[in-house]
């Protein structure tokens, strides 16, 4: 342990035996807090309530992903199997409690990858924002490290690798006091609904000659036909659209030359349907469409969480492009968010141009990496370090030559 961390407290860790379970005791000059690593469905299931408990009094707007709802729906599909139909990925959750009230999640999973075992977020690679559930009268630096130690010492894990954590988080203190590595930076942007009365008010911050863009655009796509925006909060057309939105993105990519492994997984479309559709354990799962004719010219799928919404997917048929569908969508997705209240629209990392011609807000958004054995220090150097540059390679190359390239491979 390093000076720093041990500055932060003295912590006494004993064995504490319960059933076989895997979990210890600390003791701090505050209280004491029950630590336990879950490794079992059954056991993840069993924390509902608390879980659930823990998130509606501690929870931020941010965390929508560390919901408990949200973790049991990417379970049901990404435990179950890898694509080969191999199962690879065994839950790896640190809980903390004290006097028998949970305190603290580390919603985590590992997976063994080229004789390495890698440890990340539970939810990944759907969910876009990680971190540590923690009660807020908990001392936050010393129990994550006690919990990170925990899963150090009571796992398998060569490698700690936590994408997509927000500067304001819970966790993000922590990265530095541990001596983390980054390994990528990127820009969530995000408007803040809250500066202006409603939308009209809100839309004056564009130029005139982006509002009349905005319009020309309307007029374009209502010659093609009859049109109509849908927002739809769970139901079987929820369902059938946000598997839609999936083939549209992937029709994107294409067209783009670019692939993304996660949209190619048939598990995401999986989630995205049952999320959607929430008929059961539901999330706030916004599906929006913009329609032409009855068919779909462009699609998103958000999720709301305590008056934030985190723009998760927004893509649009390339019939419609020079409609310019995917914009007048947002629009029309804007206007509703004044009406139901909503105080923040996130669009999430990374910080594409195209959402910073909507935002002028954005947030700090950074992936961690953190070796926990020799072999883990020699991934991260090795793997890691290459795997960054390749991709941002591969994003700048012309859009035909990307094209070539993945014909190519496949």
């Amino acid at each position: 342990m390093d000076a720093a961390a041990r500055s932060m407290s003295s912590l006494d860790l004993q064995q504490f035996g319960q059933d076989g379970a895997c979990a210890v005791a600390i003791e701090s000059a505050a209280c004491r807090t029950e630590l336990q690593l879950i490794t079992a469905r059954r056991d993840f299931d069993a924390l509902e309530a608390e879980w659930n408990d823990l998130f509606t009094r501690a929870g931020r707007p941010t965390q929508v992903f560390q919901s408990f709802n949200f973790c049991w729906h990417w379970a049901n599909h990404y435990l179950s199997s890898s694509p080969g139909g191999i199962p690879r990925l065994t839950l790896s959750i640190v809980t903390g409690r004290r006097n028998g009230r949970l305190i603290m999640v580390w919603p985590l999973v590992s997976e063994r990858v080229r004789g390495v075992t890698q440890t990340f977020w539970m939810g990944n690679p759907v969910s876009q924002y990680g971190d540590v559930l923690l009660d807020g009268e908990a001392d936050a630096l010393p129990v994550m490290r006690a919990g990170l130690d925990f899963l150090r010492a009571r796992s398998n894990s060569d490698l700690l690798r936590l994408r997509r954590v927000r500067s304001d988080s819970n966790v993000a203190p922590l990265m530095g006091v541990i001596d983390a590595q980054v390994t990528d930076r990127q820009l969530a942007p995000y408007m803040d609904l809250t500066t202006a009365t409603d939308f009209a008010a809100f839309e004056q911050r564009y130029s005139g000659k982006t509002r009349k863009n905005r319009r020309r655009l309307a007029r374009r796509l209502e010659e093609k036909g009859a049109v109509e925006f849908v927002r739809l909060r769970g139901g079987d057309e929820a369902r059938a659209l946000a598997i839609q939105s999936i083939k549209l993105k992937s029709s994107w990519l294409k067209d783009r030359g670019l692939v993304s492994n996660a949209i190619a997984d048939e598990r995401m479309s999986r989630v995205f349907a049952d999320l959607a559709e929430g008929k059961l354990k539901p999330v706030e799962c916004i599906v929006s469409a913009m329609k032409s004719n009855g068919e779909a010219a462009a699609l998103e799928v958000s999720f709301a969480c305590k008056g934030r919404l985190a723009m998760h997917l927004i893509a649009f048929n390339l019939e419609y492009e020079k409609s310019g569908a995917g914009v007048l969508l947002l629009e029309q997705s804007l206007k509703k968010g004044y009406d139901e209240g909503l105080a923040v629209y996130d669009m999430l990392a990374p910080g594409d141009p195209y959402k910073f011609d909507w935002c002028d807000q954005s947030d700090a958004v950074s992936d961690w990496v953190k070796p926990l054995s020799l072999k883990g220090h020699l991934y991260a150097r090795l793997y890691l370090a290459l795997r960054g540059p390749a991709k941002a390679l591969l994003k700048n190359m012309p859009q035909p030559m990307r094209r070539l390239l993945s014909k190519t491979v496949v």
